[in-house]
């Protein structure tokens, strides 16, 4: 397996790979804790109307499998079955669905374009249905990606302040690599097709942001943990050690090349910052203060910028 880590700053993004019997891990189910509303171990299909051709229905069974190896698939397929002819719009029409684990669909001869859903990895294949009954086994060569996020010296992270974006590994033909997945929660399994996915995880909305190439891999739950070096810090333009913050306050936060990375108003601006040195400007009605300091790894500090001990800037 391998991770391919962007290092901006000192960053380290460890990857566990969890192996599994079949479809399941030793001690985490590779499902993961996905919501999965309704399903049930065999799918009834859901028909469309107008479904036409030739002969009597005849009966098609499906199931899918994540790897040759691993056993059916119980729960959390989606199945649709399409006509292999598009129709007046240029789509191809949706004849039948199910949800759950193995379906069985009656459906008259001709030829279908089968897909299979599990999660966000898939599969489609062409049946040609005859006058007979007929089994269809899919493999989707599909595994699990499980995101997690840590701090230095095992210091609690804000998991409500961290997220995940999945996108393909490969470059767009625009520059822009597609997104897969947006705003996936800490700890969730996420099923994809096996293969390299580029991962973007946001600590905060400013600067806190780690990047990784991860490897995923058929029928295996890779648990790929990042240790974001940032910390959370509150801002708050007091008059003198013991003042209450001031309101209707201002405040713009330069990283160490000047450029402003943060803006906020006021009393008690609370922000996620990458470990490095900032400049905090304040300005509350005509005065503008400024106020310099160091974010450590996971150690979360309050900033008092104190009228009259700071650099008062003139405008």
């Amino acid at each position: 397996m391998r991770s391919v880590i962007d290092r901006t700053r000192s960053l380290t993004f460890a990857i566990v790979a969890v192996f599994a019997t079949g479809a399941q891990a030793q001690d985490t189910p590779f499902l993961g804790d996905l919501d999965l509303p309704g399903v049930i171990n065999y799918a009834p299909a859901t028909l469309q109307t107008g479904i036409s051709g030739e002969g009597p229905a005849v009966d098609l069974f499906l199931d899918a499998l994540l790897t040759e190896e691993s056993e059916a698939i119980k729960t959390g397929l989606v199945w649709r079955i399409f006509g292999s002819e598009p129709d007046i719009d240029g789509q191809l029409p949706l004849l039948a669905s199910a949800k759950g684990g193995s379906t069985r669909l009656q459906l008259p001869p001709g030829s279908y374009l089968v897909h299979a859903a599990f999660g966000r990895a898939g599969a489609t294949t062409r049946i040609a249905l005859g006058d007979e009954a007929r089994h269809e086994t899919m493999v989707l060569n599909a595994g699990g990606l499980k995101l997690e996020g840590v701090l230095p010296d095992g210091i609690p992270m804000r998991d409500q302040k961290l997220r995940f974006n999945i996108y393909e590994a490969g470059d767009a033909e625009e520059g822009e690599r597609r997104l897969i997945l947006p705003n996936v929660r800490p700890g969730r399994t996420v099923r994809l097709n096996a293969g390299t996915y580029h991962v973007v995880s946001n600590y905060g909305a400013v600067n806190a942001t780690i990047r990784a190439d991860i490897q995923v891999e058929a029928g295996k739950t890779t648990t790929a943990q990042v240790e974001h070096r940032a910390a959370q810090v509150t801002l708050n333009l007091v008059r003198g050690k013991n003042g209450f913050p001031l309101a209707d306050t201002a405040w713009s936060v330069l990283g160490a090349s000047g450029d402003i990375i943060a803006e906020n108003v006021g009393a008690f601006p609370t922000m996620i910052l990458a470990a490095g040195d900032y400049t905090v400007i304040a300005k509350n009605k005509n005065r503008v203060y400024q106020r310099d300091l160091t974010i450590q790894p996971g150690r979360d500090i309050v900033i008092k910028v104190d009228t009259e001990t700071a650099e008062q800037i003139n405008q």
